[in-house]
């Protein structure tokens, strides 16, 4: 919220009068002096005019866990274990999931309080990538290489996939690059060849990477510059 709206709202002060009052440089958000109208208040930030506290603000938490199969993507199930249930973090019901993941699929998984932060992580037009080890039940030839660089028609949705890069490892395994994250899209490209993903891991989300010291199940705290590349 712009910080004069929210003066107007927590003051009950006309908007001459906040206007006269942010002038004074008597409105301080985060510690430092704001004279700005438009400066952004959000729900992390204190709020204080010459003595008086507004809004406290609550720190914003950023969470990596290590997600294992069989676990639900979701906040509450009432027949499986969800990705909260693991997390050993005070308040945890305020986190939310930035990108989730089906019940059989493992790999990184980010949980914030921050929905600005979690909206420039899954966003489709920032353009971050999402890399996943995929397993198949069929051999992957040389071909779909290029069909995953052209995309795929989703009849469901109408729309064509953004062009993803499958590298090949193997007979039976690649790992995938994309940019989007429809309802069970990797199963649903390895599907136009009929062939079945027996294995789902993703390794990435933009610049950051699942932590190789966290086994399935674990969880961890980002750091400042984890939290810095989004």
């Amino acid at each position: 919220m712009r910080l004069d709206r929210f003066l107007g709202n927590q003051t009950n002060l006309n908007r001459n009068d906040v206007r006269l009052m942010l002038l004074a440089g008597r409105v301080s958000v985060d510690g430092s002096p704001i004279k700005e109208p438009m400066h952004d208040v959000r729900i992390f930030s204190q709020v204080r005019v010459d003595d008086k506290i507004l809004q406290h603000g609550k720190p914003a938490r950023y969470w990596m866990l290590h997600k294992p199969q069989g676990c639900v993507s979701a906040t509450t199930d009432p027949q499986h274990p969800t990705v909260l249930d693991l997390l050993d973090a005070p308040d945890k019901h305020d986190l939310h999931i930035a990108g989730r993941l089906d019940f059989n699929t493992s790999g990184l998984m980010l949980l914030t309080n921050d929905g600005q932060w979690s909206r420039r992580l899954t966003q489709p037009t920032n353009k971050l990538a999402k890399v996943y080890y995929v397993e198949t039940e069929a051999p992957i030839d040389a071909g779909y290489v290029d069909k995953f660089a052209e995309g795929f028609y989703f009849a469901f949705e109408d729309l064509t996939t953004q062009p993803a890069e499958l590298t090949v490892l193997d007979s039976h395994r690649a790992r995938l690059s994309i940019v989007e994250g429809r309802y069970h899209q990797v199963k649903r490209m390895f599907g136009f060849f009929n062939n079945k993903v027996t294995r789902l891991h993703r390794e990435s989300m933009g610049p950051l990477v699942l932590d190789p010291m966290l086994a399935p199940g674990e969880s961890r705290t980002l750091s400042a510059d984890e939290i810095g590349m989004i």
